[in-house]
C-alpha cells in the first residue's frame, strides 16, 4: 500500500511552519513533536517537505522547540516562524 501526502488540516487560531528534512529526520521530528503532548502535528509530504502545525496560543513554545531541532538536524527553513493561518489561507 503506497502512501499518499495529503494537505495539512488546518484553519484559523492556528500557526504553521514549512521546513525541508532529510527523510531520515521527518521521522526523528515527528516522534519528537508526538512526545511533546499535544504541542504540535506534523505534515510530512514528498522529499521531506514538512509543515508543522500548532495552536496561537502554543507558538512561542513550538518556535523555540523548532529553532533547536532544525539547527541539530541541518533542516532547510522555508518559514523562519510560525506563520498564522488566516480564512485566506486555510489548507
Amino acid at each position: 500500500m503506497s502512501r499518499v501526502p495529503v494537505p495539512p488540516c488546518v484553519g484559523p487560531g492556528m500557526c504553521v511552519r514549512r521546513a525541508l528534512l532529510k527523510p531520515r529526520d521527518v521521522v526523528y521530528v515527528k516522534g519528537l513533536l508526538e512526545a511533546a503532548d499535544g504541542l504540535a502535528q506534523l505534515f510530512a509530504e514528498e522529499g521531506g517537505a514538512v509543515t508543522i502545525a500548532t495552536t496561537n496560543s502554543q507558538a512561542r513554545d513550538l518556535d523555540a522547540l523548532l529553532d533547536a531541532l532544525f539547527f541539530e538536524v541541518g533542516a532547510v527553513i522555508i518559514d523562519p516562524c510560525l506563520v498564522p493561518v488566516d480564512d485566506e489561507h486555510v489548507a
